[in-house]
């Protein structure tokens, strides 16, 4: 069975990490990676591939930058001529990107089964691009992989109840192989010249929040509040750079630095007394090592770390009483994944 693996930016290469080692490990089965290139400085891309032994991709296409239509559509016109000359057996997507929407588009164009990693969550927010995508890339899959039971009850809402698989989260594989490494390895600590239990992690980089500068200037202004009591660490996506650049948005107050590879997130992640983002992916890892998160947004398509108390929306001044959350499985998504792939 050969595998054509699509992934394009930071989030997806921890996603792909542990179902590629599986895939990697298990005979009678082969991957070709492409990377479209959505991420494409070397902080939010190169960096992942290495510190997470993932093979290098077999096509890179390059693409990034332009509106969300010219993205996706360069990124079709590329995917297309790979996915005819590899045949592949599967089309194996992650999460919500423009990389996930052109992959789910150009195979099901082309009739090649699609597979959704990540597969079933829901913002219900349709001015979130993410949003559009995760819908789309559902209703053209064939194997759809939920994390979570939440995700399953999504897509019945919507008629889609065949080949739906509850199999856990991917993102808690990654955490379980790379935590005690980050622990020994990482020296992003001593860099930033911070200790255990005395900081607070933050990460900004959704176009909500980015793209509109009002809007970034309050949730700037929300971080520098919470950096009178502790230091707020913020690793500086590129957009969010941009944007503050553009608009003469400063960070005063805020201990920014560029973007961390995933062994320095993991460790920062460790060390942290509570997380702020708006990233779908950091509020999971926020439980993943047992953190308080707070959501920079108006609404997670994560409900259950706001049901269990783990997370709470930043105009929500109080948390749910905190339980542990089954949802995301023991840390063998991955291999659920693909022993389901085999037995077609």
């Amino acid at each position: 069975m050969k595998i054509l693996t699509i992934v394009g930016a930071r989030p997806q290469f921890i996603k792909a990490a542990p179902v590629s080692r599986v895939i990697h490990s298990t005979p009678d089965l082969a991957e070709v990676m492409v990377h479209t290139g959505q991420h494409f400085d070397a902080e939010m891309s190169d960096v992942f591939f290495q510190e997470l032994d993932i093979p290098a991709p077999a096509y890179h296409l390059g693409i990034n930058g332009g509106g969300h239509g010219e993205m996706t559509g360069r990124m079709l016109a590329g995917l297309e001529p790979i996915m005819q000359s590899e045949q592949p057996d599967v089309v194996l997507v992650y999460g919500d990107t423009n990389s996930t929407l052109a992959g789910a588009l150009a195979a099901a164009k082309l009739h090649f089964p699609v597979a959704h990693v990540e597969a079933g969550l829901r913002s219900f927010n349709r001015r979130m691009p993410e949003e559009i995508n995760r819908v789309i890339a559902d209703h053209l899959s064939t194997w759809l992989f939920c994390p979570t039971r939440a995700a399953i009850e999504n897509l019945a809402k919507e008629g889609v109840s065949r080949s739906v698989y509850h199999v856990g989260d991917v993102m808690f594989d990654a955490t379980l192989h790379i935590r005690d490494l980050a622990r020994r390895r990482s020296r992003i600590l001593d860099e930033l010249q911070l200790k255990d239990g005395a900081y607070a992690l933050a990460t900004v980089h959704r176009a909500e929040n980015t793209d509109e500068p009002a809007r970034l200037r309050e949730v700037v202004n929300w971080l520098q509040e919470r950096a009178n009591d502790r230091p707020v660490i913020l690793p500086l996506h590129p957009r969010t750079r941009i944007c503050a650049e553009a608009n003469k948005i400063d960070f005063e107050g805020l201990l920014v630095c560029k973007p961390v590879g995933y062994l320095d997130m993991a460790r920062l992640l460790y060390g942290a007394v509570a997380v702020y983002t708006d990233s779908g992916g950091v509020q999971k890892e926020a439980y993943f090592y047992r953190k308080p998160c707070v959501t920079l947004r108006e609404e997670t398509e994560w409900v259950e770390t706001i049901a269990c108390g783990w997370n709470r929306l930043w105009r929500h001044e109080e948390y749910e009483d905190r339980r542990e959350i089954a949802e995301y499985g023991e840390g063998r998504a991955a291999q659920k994944i693909v022993d389901i792939l085999l037995l077609g």
